[in-house]
């Protein structure tokens, strides 16, 4: 797996970041002409029929809002540091409060070649211990799953990311890379490695006055470790290997002005029986035909199957309002 690792960052290099296809940009910010400060800040908002990331519900598949800020500055009209702050309201195993994000990075832009590496926190407060008692081994936890699942207090973590995008005509298109040595705060390591491409539709292709459409899809695949004895079963009491697996998600979007809305359908080829070990979903059964080795009580999670998302989002920056 580490060739994997080494082999993507390498080609991200030499080809010299909360989830949708429909996030990739076309072009990186420039400063614009008129500028009289290389600093601009971009924020927005988003209400979503449900927070999926990589093909599994944030939000237990219901509805969830999110905000960010992100103060850039331009070094020149091909270079841009960022950092930033996003929040968004989940619904994981551990009850926590919300999802806050804090990332920065650089975005380096070669004519049509825009890159983006930088680093992503995400940081879920007010998490609670929940303890497990599949196939008997038991975690020392003040409460509790119903259905057996365990769940850490703390689920934060951080990745790394490498994104290229180049843009042909209307079409954009390129991989994203992550790698975080403990995914989760499982103990496992994750890489994820996806391909885009987002067709945007001319101008004369518009709908209406201001109403613009694109088209974009995403294919990637989720590498996983093995987790720490935390989240042991009886077969495999240091850990259980996690399993991979592919997730796709295409859509359609339609702009207006600051305004998008964006209709996605989500799916994955994660089983119901590996999903459930993943996320221990709370809402699972506690047994059930879904047994794999990592799974063996056999209750089945949702969590990671097929899902349409509709999302409203408003997207400006302080210097689109001068």
């Amino acid at each position: 797996m580490n060739k994997v690792v080494w082999s993507v960052v390498a080609a991200l290099a030499v080809s010299a970041a909360p989830a949708f296809a429909a996030d990739m940009p076309v072009k990186a910010a420039k400063v614009p002409a008129a500028a009289s400060s290389p600093w601009d800040v971009a924020f927005g908002s988003a209400l979503m029929s449900d927070y999926v990331f990589r093909g599994v519900t944030q939000s237990g598949h219901r509805p969830s809002v999110a905000a960010y800020v992100e103060p850039r500055y331009n070094i020149n009209p091909n270079l841009q540091l960022y950092a930033g702050v996003s929040g968004e309201s989940i619904k994981f195993a551990n009850d926590a409060a919300a999802e806050v994000d804090f990332y920065g990075g650089i975005r380096p832009t070669f004519g049509p070649l825009a890159l983006d590496f930088g680093i992503w926190e995400y940081y879920y407060p007010g998490g609670t211990c929940f303890g497990g008692f599949a196939g008997g081994v038991g975690v020392p936890c003040p409460a509790v799953l119903a259905n057996g699942n365990a769940a850490k207090s703390v689920a934060s973590f951080y990745e790394l990311y490498g994104k290229a995008t180049y843009t042909l005509g209307d079409f954009a298109f390129g991989p994203t890379f992550y790698y975080s040595p403990n995914f989760l705060n499982t103990g496992a390591e994750g890489e994820y490695l996806s391909g885009i491409v987002k067709y945007t539709a001319p101008a004369s292709m518009a709908l209406a006055k201001d109403i613009g459409w694109y088209v974009s899809g995403e294919f990637g695949r989720q590498w996983l470790g093995t987790s720490d004895a935390f989240y042991n079963v009886a077969a495999f009491p240091n850990g259980i290997k996690y399993a991979d697996y592919n997730t796709w998600n295409i859509g359609v979007g339609f702009t207006y002005k600051v305004f998008t809305l964006d209709l996605r359908y989500s799916d994955t080829d994660l089983s119901k029986g590996n999903c459930n070990a993943f996320t221990s979903d709370p809402t699972a059964p506690g047994a059930g035909p879904d047994i794999t080795p990592i799974n063996p009580a056999g209750g089945g999670s949702s969590w990671c199957g097929a899902t349409f998302i509709a999302k409203l989002s408003i997207d400006m920056t302080l210097a689109s309002l001068k």
